[in-house]
């Protein structure tokens, strides 16, 4: 089949900013990692956005973007485009992430998004531009951010395809997105339905399910974790789900309880994804001192900071 590529964009005045729950409000110092001491492993951050998100923040160049990478000992870094209405004020779609990573091949990992609710007119139309974006490029399908239930119909018709063309997907699961009940069992039906696909869980009701005694899938929950959790079930039984560690719904779940946290991130050392959500100047990033501080070996942090990403996207 004829793939056209997408034209060169010039990235100069392109800006970013946070999406909704990406800071979590704590004491942790902005951009942290910038004035610590040099990490033993530089990271592959699987978050992060360009182009303007937000009314009230202003916004980061591709070359910004890229800067503050270096500050951070962040060798490369996933630009996750936003396509739904529900995901953002201003969205930024899957051809400015292609993109920023043809100018920049060596640093940025474009995925592609298409909301299950675009007029493509067959789910064969939807597989003609899920191979378009791959053509040029795309590694993943993500931030998956729709304002529709996680196992609807046209959200499996989506994940059908990016199983098909072996895009991993990053989901925003919450009471407004991808939506889910407690436990999990519409994420469970999809990793049960697609098991070729990787899914890797992001935002506020991923992380709630982190504990056994969550209430509602949103918010940051505070105090000792439950064991039994749905993260912890559902990743014993499918090896076709990971994590995001990024934005302050991760940060908060890794700090809430620090001796439960560190077992977590062993137990879990090979479906861990490091991650921030970086979208807007000056944005404070928790994850670089909690992950640093974390007690656990080399190894597992090896694995979490690069070589999962490394892994899950065949880097190599």
């Amino acid at each position: 089949m004829n793939r056209k590529k997408i034209s060169r964009r010039a990235f100069s005045g392109l800006s970013a900013s946070a999406a909704a729950g990406a800071l979590l409000s704590t004491g942790f110092s902005k951009d942290a990692r910038a004035s610590g001491p040099t990490p033993k492993y530089d990271y592959i951050d699987f978050h992060v956005h360009i182009g303007r998100l937000h009314i009230d923040h202003p916004g980061v160049t591709v070359d910004g973007l890229l800067r503050w990478m270096d500050d951070n000992h962040i060798e490369k870094a996933v630009v996750l485009p936003a396509v739904s209405p529900e995901a953002a004020m201003y969205l930024s779609p899957s051809e400015n992430a292609l993109a920023a990573a043809k100018d920049h091949p060596d640093r940025l990992i474009p995925f592609c998004c298409i909301d299950p609710r675009t007029n493509y007119g067959t789910p064969a139309n939807l597989r003609r531009v899920l191979e378009d974006y791959v053509a040029n490029g795309a590694k993943g399908f993500g931030e998956h951010k729709a304002g529709l239930p996680f196992a609807h119909p046209l959200m499996m018709e989506l994940y059908a395809a990016c199983e098909e063309f072996g895009l991993p997907i990053l989901f925003h699961l919450d009471q407004k997105r991808g939506t889910d009940r407690i436990g999990l069992p519409g994420l469970e039906l999809a990793l049960r339905t697609f098991p070729r696909a990787a899914f890797i869980g992001h935002a506020s009701g991923w992380w709630a399910s982190i504990s056994g005694d969550v209430k509602e899938l949103r918010g940051r929950p505070k105090g000792k974790i439950t064991p039994g959790g749905a993260i912890d079930r559902l990743m014993d039984k499918y090896p076709n789900l990971y994590g995001d560690l990024s934005a302050g719904s991760g940060a908060n779940a890794m700090s809430r309880d620090p001796a439960f946290r560190d077992q977590f991130l062993i137990r879990r050392a090979d479906r861990l994804l490091f991650g921030t959500d970086y979208a807007r100047p000056e944005q404070p990033i928790p994850q670089f001192e909690i992950h640093e501080s974390a007690n656990i070996p080399d190894d597992v942090k090896k694995k979490i900071f690069r070589q999962n990403a490394i892994d899950v996207l065949r880097l190599e």
